[in-house]
């Protein structure tokens, strides 16, 4: 079946984590994917229902198993242990999978032996890291199809099973963001306080460079608070280090494009980073550390750049400042723009129904014989 030549409308179910809303501008950097990928998809005519909590403001159908999204439920003290949700969430979808047409996992490795058992295709996409666990599974269920978010984090995958996967870059909405032609003068750092994300290393950056530098963000467990605590607190002096806690989507905006540049200093192969093309629909440059998908989703000189070492960052925080802000701004946009997400899931979709078309086939045939 070619999508592109049809006038069928697909019967889609998006199964996302469950610790945040899908949402615009949520915490949850997938949700905020999948809230991207529904709106698109009910726009273009498909019928979309998302498996999440009923505090998620999409126009999608909605099937929730819980009333409030992890983080504020434990928060909250209305829940303890998150795989007991995610575990029914998943067995949901598949309980009513004739309903379907296709059924698009995002919760990782844990759905792709569950989804021998759905009675349509299933699609699973991967947003974390690939570990060794994940590439025995890959191997054992060498019939699941799944997309991933960067080449750079199916890098350690052996080549047979490799070439299998599709790489589908995630997006950005960028007429949700406001564009700004003149740099700022501050530097931004947006993300979770952690010592992965090294907010550290950004103030630090920031200092040498003699800009202040404003923090949005916070911790999500004991161990983030702690180095929260200890590191970043002490630092903190409302005039050169400035913390401004949660940002939601307006305040995420007005942070990025009043900035001079984003700091992505992470400590560790992030698949995608949601946030550096974020900066970039603001017309912001990106200074990131050489790690993960940076090369990616960073065009050097372009959009940003991109060293192995904090003072090489330094020195190239001019030369970010200097960027022309529309180019960063047109040329991410061709590259992310959510249409363009849509668009690869959408080819992915055609594919796992296709295969599942001719499975049928085959085994019809055979049991005529």
């Amino acid at each position: 079946m070619n999508l592109q030549n049809t006038s069928r409308r697909l019967r889609i179910a998006l199964v996302p984590p469950l610790w945040a809303r899908v949402a615009p501008g949520t915490s949850g950097g997938v949700e905020g994917i999948v809230y991207l990928l529904a709106e698109e998809l009910v726009k273009q005519g498909h019928e979309v229902t998302v498996f999440t909590s009923s505090d998620s403001p999409t126009s999608a159908r909605v099937k929730a198993i819980c009333k409030r999204n992890m983080i504020e439920a434990m928060k909250w003290g209305l829940a303890w242990e998150y795989e007991y949700y995610e575990t029914c969430n998943i067995a949901e979808a598949l309980q009513q999978s004739d309903s379907f047409d296709v059924i698009h996992f995002h919760v990782g490795c844990y759905a792709v032996p569950l989804g021998t058992f759905s009675r349509v295709p299933v699609l699973h996409t991967f947003h974390n890291p690939i570990t060794r666990d994940a590439i025995w599974l890959l191997n054992r269920y060498a019939n699941a199809a799944v997309t991933a978010v960067s080449r750079r984090q199916i890098a350690e995958i052996p080549e047979n099973r490799r070439r299998e996967i599709r790489v589908i870059y995630n997006g950005c909405n960028f007429e949700s963001y406001e564009f700004s032609a003149s740099p700022g003068k501050y530097l931004a750092f947006l993300g979770r306080i952690s010592m992965e994300k090294s907010p550290l290393d950004a103030i630090e950056i920031a200092q040498e460079a003699g800009l202040p530098i404003v923090i949005a963000g916070q911790p999500l467990d004991q161990e983030e608070r702690t180095y929260f605590k200890e590191k970043i607190e002490p630092l903190i002096d409302g005039e050169n280090v400035i913390y401004v806690g949660q940002a939601d989507h307006r305040q995420k905006v007005a942070l990025l494009k009043d900035a001079g540049a984003l700091l992505f200093p992470i400590q560790w192969d992030e698949p995608f980073g949601v946030v550096m093309i974020e900066a970039m629909a603001c017309g912001t440059p990106v200074i990131a550390f050489q790690r993960g998908s940076v090369r990616e989703v960073i065009d050097f000189g372009k959009t940003g750049f991109y060293a192995g070492s904090k003072q090489a960052l330094i020195s190239m925080v001019p030369r970010a400042l200097s960027l022309d802000r529309g180019i960063v701004r047109d040329h991410a946009r061709q590259r992310f723009g959510h249409v363009n997400m849509v668009t690869g899931y959408l080819k992915a979709y055609e594919s796992v129904i296709s295969e599942g078309d001719d499975r049928q086939l085959s085994f019809r045939h055979a049991r005529r014989a």
